[in-house]
């Protein structure tokens, strides 16, 4: 155990926690906004119910993203100390906006809308959802904004060993802040919906017939939410990857296990594991010719492997680094989630399907609804194994080219503090993810009608005189 491979892993774990929650309140507020919006034009009040019962489970994910993110940032300053010295000149801009602008949006105008319910109008109540749900993709991108510098590095200058934006249109230019982010809110989509229609499936199998319609209606709009995210996710990945070629070519050779550069016509490996040491292929099931339909979309193109591709850094960074990265952690996270996203896709596109009014198959079949309540979960392994892709391929560097994760680790950090921290925040994080799912189970206990039951209540309690005698008994 290392100062660097324990800073790595707390990272890792605080960022991979983190990073549960942003997609799943993300993609929970559009669907509530599309929610709340439908109940304004139709003025059925089932819809107002929906939003009101799956806004409950938004704002218990989107206050666990807020107390994670804050973990994230104090961890960040405790271990990366001299990376942030580096950076700090470019990532204050993008970070700043996101706090200043794009939080402090999110946070005023939801707090507007979790308190306003019976003081405006149904159309202008709406609005604060929707500008909540906008806030939250413009923080997602000015984050990948500074992310992207970090994969793709533009407009700066190194003065006396630091790097200094010399623009700040280059870093929105960037193209790899486009690609990064398309692919993220596309996977919000997916998140949300899935996670709608995977708990509703979950309440389905318990039979409560006045809850039936309810959940029925609410499945149907996440599994519909899904179908286009996936679809989404699978073309904003497709363009990312593709991007890659070029632009960080050990990554995505790292992800198809290529070593050697492949001959005109590349084959694509569903099964690989590689020998990290010898750096060889140990052994691999292949499909001919795809990898090139894949990169290029056609059935003839050579990609670069991996050890010309360290040559080639060699011959631009030095001999001092180990280019490669760890192959068998991005080829088989690359596949979890791609697999992931087209089991989404289809059980979104299958669950419609059978949920059509001719037919309703699905809500006859116990195990059709446990393998869709078991699909909640889905999002989050594909969602972790994307952003494992995204930052472990970038291994050495912090900042591709410029900054090396060595170099960027604290200087007062012990082995000893990153052991304890490391052991605090595990335990924290677990009493976090149990704390949070508790609390949506007891959301859902309470069912869609438990709010009208309490407004009830307070009526009944309104209309009683203090003063009568039967208010004593």
């Amino acid at each position: 155990m290392s100062i660097v491979s324990l800073a790595r892993f707390q990272f890792a774990m605080t960022t991979v926690f983190h990073f549960f929650f942003v997609p799943f309140s993300i993609g929970t507020a559009l669907a509530v906004a599309i929610m709340e919006t439908t109940y304004v034009v139709t003025k059925k009040k089932e819809y107002l119910r929906m939003t009101k019962f799956w806004g409950n489970i938004f704002l218990l994910s989107f206050a666990v993203g807020v107390v994670t993110g804050i973990i994230q940032e104090f961890q960040f300053g405790m271990n990366w100390s001299d990376y942030s010295r580096f950076m700090g000149d470019i990532f204050g801009a993008p970070l700043a906006i996101e706090a200043l602008l794009a939080f402090f949006m999110e946070s005023t105008f939801l707090g507007l809308w979790m308190f306003t319910w019976d003081r405006l109008s149904p159309k202008v109540h709406v609005v604060f959802i929707w500008l909540v749900t906008f806030a939250s993709m413009i923080s997602a991108l000015w984050i990948l904004t500074a992310n992207s510098f970090m994969q793709h590095p533009t407009g700066y200058a190194i003065k006396n060993g630091h790097a200094v934006m010399t623009s700040f249109s280059a870093l929105l230019k960037n193209p790899q802040v486009w690609f990064e982010f398309g692919h993220v809110i596309a996977g919000t989509v997916v998140t949300g919906g899935i996670i709608i229609a995977g708990l509703s499936a979950f309440r389905l199998l318990h039979q409560k017939a006045e809850e039936t319609a309810f959940y029925k209606k609410s499945l149907r709009l996440g599994l519909l939410l899904s179908l286009i995210g996936a679809v989404l996710v699978i073309f904003a990945g497709d363009q990312q990857m593709k991007y890659l070629i070029n632009e960080q070519p050990m990554k995505f050779a790292a992800t198809e296990g290529v070593y050697n550069t492949t001959k005109n016509h590349a084959a694509w490996s569903v099964i690989d594991w590689s020998n990290e040491k010898e750096h060889k292929n140990d052994f691999s099931l292949d499909i001919p010719d795809m990898l090139s339909i894949l990169a290029y979309g056609r059935p003839s193109g050579a990609v670069q492997g991996m050890n010309e591709v360290n040559k080639q850094l060699e011959k631009k960074y030095g001999k001092n680094n180990n280019y490669y990265p760890p192959v068998n952690a991005l080829f088989w996270s690359f596949r979890i989630m791609a697999g992931f996203g087209g089991l989404m896709l289809l059980v979104s596109a299958l669950g419609l399907f059978f949920t059509r009014k001719k037919k309703q198959i699905l809500y006859e079949k116990k195990w059709m609804l446990w393998v869709l309540g078991l699909c909640t979960f889905t999002p989050f392994l594909a969602n972790t194994a994307g952003w494992l892709v995204t930052e472990l391929g970038r291994y050495p560097w912090t900042v591709y080219g410029l900054f090396t994760i060595k170099q960027s680790v604290s200087p007062n950090v012990s082995v000893g503090s990153l052991l304890t921290t490391n052991i605090v925040y595990f335990l924290l994080f677990a009493f976090i993810a149990a704390t949070m799912i508790s609390l949506v189970r007891l959301e859902l206990k309470k069912g869609p009608f438990y709010e009208d039951e309490i407004a009830a209540d307070d009526h009944k309690a309104d209309q009683v005189d203090p003063f009568d005698k039967e208010a004593f008994e």
